[in-house]
């Protein structure tokens, strides 16, 4: 749905990890909405007076607010895009996720309007005088907003856009709500219960909903997630890929909007090889994460004993161990001080979130089992906090 439009509009349209080709679409989206809304909403408030509808009224105004939703998503797709300044070194991609709240926010604060004016409809219930101009408009406006839903949420997928999903499941919702108004301008002339101002309700209920799923889905990247699994396995293993990095641990991803990603992460490199040699791989490395993940990349280089057998002997007890407390612990940087009566092991383990052990129950955890085999043998753990899936 969106490929007509690009080509008129947007240079390279296909790029679509491109920042510049990301903020073309958003912008293009914007005006189309504020456009198409301003139309359904002179249509519906005419059709609304000639009814005396309070729900289509209603329906009318919530698309009113949908053109000043597609304003501050222009807002925010031109902002998001400023580049990189001495007050926001991480550049203004967050823009993009805020102006999807403030969208949100609008979609909340018609959803409860609409809900009092229904519930002041049911009260003082007048009769309405429908006919099949008012069912021509509402229909027409279902099939725009069918076309908006699939041009939005055909473009947000393609460009990774909250924003853009958020202005889509606003089109679906408004879909559901325009046809209880249909339904209601239907059954009015049979019924001589309120049915303008229960079908204003169930519009509403759907808005409010609504706004509660797209609040959500724009605070979630603000506060932080972790990186989706496929894209932690793709970077593992194109990490991997180069020779002589033998495993990766600690990875963090921040995410500072669409165009603006950091990951860094520690590459485990046996610790009996050239150092410079070394050094020179991991510059290599970032570089080519960077190109192929479009990201800026740190990495820690992490020597660690590739021929000492005993260290290999007792980092697979560890792993085994952690294993059957819960086989989302995983264990890094494992190393070992013998003496003359005892071994110090010294590792690190990554306690998932919703490990049922506390950090400390789970350090006396591992370090008891692990003694209990190897008694000769006492762990030094510290307890990460996982940061990816």
């Amino acid at each position: 749905m969106t490929v007509p439009f690009a080509r008129l509009f947007i240079k390279d349209y296909k790029n679509f990890t491109n920042t510049a080709v990301r903020r073309a679409y958003g912008i293009l989206c914007s005006v189309t909405g504020i456009f198409l809304n301003l139309i359904l909403f002179s249509g519906k408030l005419v059709a609304g007076i000639l009814a005396r509808s309070v729900a289509m009224e209603a329906d009318a105004f919530n698309n009113l607010s949908d053109a000043a939703s597609s304003i501050i998503s222009l807002l925010g797709f031109k902002l998001s895009g400023k580049k990189p300044d001495a007050d926001h070194p991480f550049g203004h991609g967050r823009l993009e996720y805020i102006s999807g709240l403030a969208i949100s926010f609008l979609i909340l604060i018609m959803g409860l309007e609409l809900g009092k004016s229904s519930v002041s409809a049911i009260l003082n219930s007048e009769k309405i005088e429908s006919g099949i101009f008012q069912i021509i408009v509402l229909a027409g406006s279902i099939l725009i907003k069918l076309y908006m839903y699939l041009y939005n949420h055909g473009t947000g997928k393609k460009i990774n856009s909250p924003t853009m999903e958020a202005v889509a499941k606003d089109s679906l919702s408004d879909m559901i709500s325009t046809g209880v108004v249909v339904l209601s301008l239907i059954l009015s002339p049979f019924t001589s219960l309120p049915v303008d101002g229960i079908g204003g309700i169930i519009v509403a209920f759907f808005i409010i909903k609504t706004g509660i799923e797209s609040a959500k889905e724009t605070i979630d990247p603000l506060l932080g997630l972790p990186p989706e699994k496929e894209f932690v396995e793709a970077v593992q293993e194109a990490v991997l890929a180069h020779k002589p990095i033998i495993g990766i641990h600690d990875m963090i991803v921040h995410d500072y909007g669409p165009g603006r990603l950091f990951l860094t992460l520690h590459a485990e490199v046996p610790g009996n090889e050239n150092i410079f040699d070394l050094h020179e791989i991991i510059d290599e490395t970032e570089v080519d994460i960077a190109i192929k993940f479009n990201c800026l990349c740190t990495i820690h280089l992490d020597p660690i004993e590739t021929e000492n057998e005993r260290l290999k002997e007792l980092k697979q007890v560890a792993r085994d161990v952690a294993e059957k407390i819960d086989e989302n612990i995983s264990i890094h940087d494992v190393r070992m001080v013998p003496g003359e009566r005892h071994t110090n092991l010294i590792f690190d383990a990554v306690r998932p979130h919703d490990c049922k052990l506390s950090k400390e129950e789970l350090k006396k955890e591992l370090a008891v089992r692990i003694h209990e085999i190897e008694n000769d043998v006492y762990c030094v753990v510290t307890i990460d906090d996982p940061y990816v899936n």
